[in-house]
């Protein structure tokens, strides 16, 4: 008797912070790309609320290994940090990381998932996005705290996370550039200045859609459509190698 083989999907790993974490909330852009992939690709959802680069590099081994296989083919991994990085040293210091750090940790994060068969082209960096500091000061001095982060410097760690993926040979989805562009107001793009509100996750799905398609549609529709299976012998249908 053969053994049959189990069913395997490739997978699109999202990596980043709580802007990641948050994405499989209802209309979340994560959501909306696992719904694009369904029966395609396995959208794994591995955002880290809180978390910098630096905290990121260190787990990553533990979450993309070597010892993987073939059984876990990835597709793509999107790399999205920067919004915790950028939190101003003076005020918030734990979640601070320098620039010249941040970029160095991206392109270790690069090297790392190059480094178990996941090749640079399969890479997107996504850049945090721009700060509404209004609306972020409120929130700040909710939780007793003076605000902690500036556009100004968000866009900083913008142009260093371009800047990494060009020399990591990574694609890049340059949100904080995108929201802003023509000078349109980008403040309906997040909820409490810092996070995405419903129409933010809608630009950042529909953006990052743009960057992963290519990535994405050879991958075939897994086991067969309902319409072509044979209901007197569906073991032949169901049981074939596809």
């Amino acid at each position: 008797m053969s053994t049959l083989k189990n069913i395997l999907w490739p997978q699109v790993i999202l990596f980043g912070d709580s802007i990641t974490q948050y994405s499989f909330s209802s209309s979340g852009w994560g959501s909306d790309i696992a719904n694009k992939l369904a029966r395609k690709c396995d959208v794994v959802n591995r955002g880290l609320s809180g978390y910098n680069s630096r905290w990121g590099k260190i787990i990553l081994p533990r979450i993309i290994s070597g010892d993987r296989g073939p059984h876990n083919k990835i597709a793509a991994v999107t790399v999205f940090f920067g919004a915790n990085d950028c939190a101003l040293e003076d005020k918030n210091p734990k979640q601070h990381v320098p620039l010249q750090e941040y970029s160095d940790n991206l392109k270790e994060i690069a090297r790392h998932l190059v480094s178990v068969g996941v090749t640079a082209d399969k890479v997107i960096f996504i850049t945090p996005p721009p700060l509404n500091e209004a609306a972020w000061q409120k929130e700040c001095e909710l939780a007793g705290s003076p605000l902690n982060r500036l556009n100004s410097v968000a866009g900083q760690y913008a142009q260093a996370c371009v800047q990494a993926a060009g020399q990591c040979g990574a694609d890049i989805l340059d949100l904080w550039t995108l929201m802003q562009k023509d000078g349109q107001d980008f403040t309906e793009f997040l909820s409490d200045g810092l996070h995405l509100s419903l129409k933010g996750n809608q630009f950042v799905a529909e953006q990052l859609w743009k960057v992963l398609e290519r990535r994405v549609v050879d991958l075939p529709f897994i086991l067969p459509y309902w319409g072509d299976v044979d209901p007197e012998h569906p073991e032949a249908s169901l049981l074939c190698d596809r």
